[in-house]
């Protein structure tokens, strides 16, 4: 779904990771806005954030599109460009943002959000011992 940032509205969104980098992005509308986001600095090009939605959420259902993130994150699943939710950590209270770094979290100035949900998506869990656990189906919980 297409994002709007600062005014600009960036659609057809494709990005490539390699060992949890974007290394290739482009855009079908506003691919000079998203380079230079991604360039803001290096966590920019990092996850801060997955989220699962269901494609039957009343707002997905609404068929509005917001151009809000506040309101069109609760419409699809999405990622999060740039720092992560340190309240997501063990002790989130009492840790330092090194003690977040440390354990994995990503740093950035920005937290830019993104849909990538839809009624086609499908996602796995992967467990350590390689055990396969359905988590969506066709953008629906499994």
């Amino acid at each position: 779904m297409p994002l709007s940032h600062q005014g600009t509205l960036i659609d057809g969104i494709e990005v490539r990771f390699e060992a949890g980098r974007i290394v290739e992005a482009k855009a079908a509308r506003g691919e000079a806005v998203l380079k230079k986001v991604l360039d803001t600095d290096e966590g920019a090009r990092r996850l801060g954030e997955v989220a699962l939605v269901p494609h039957s959420s009343p707002i997905s259902q609404s068929g509005i599109l917001f151009y809000n993130t506040l309101f069109d994150e609760n419409a699809a699943s999405h990622i999060a460009l740039g720092q992560c939710y340190a309240d997501c950590f063990v002790d989130a209270e009492t840790i330092t943002p090194e003690d977040v770094e440390r354990r994995g979290g990503n740093k950035s100035v920005i937290h830019i959000d993104w849909m990538i949900g839809s009624d086609k998506i499908d996602i796995d869990g992967i467990g350590q011992d390689g055990s396969i656990t359905p988590v969506m189906r066709k953008g629906e919980w499994a």
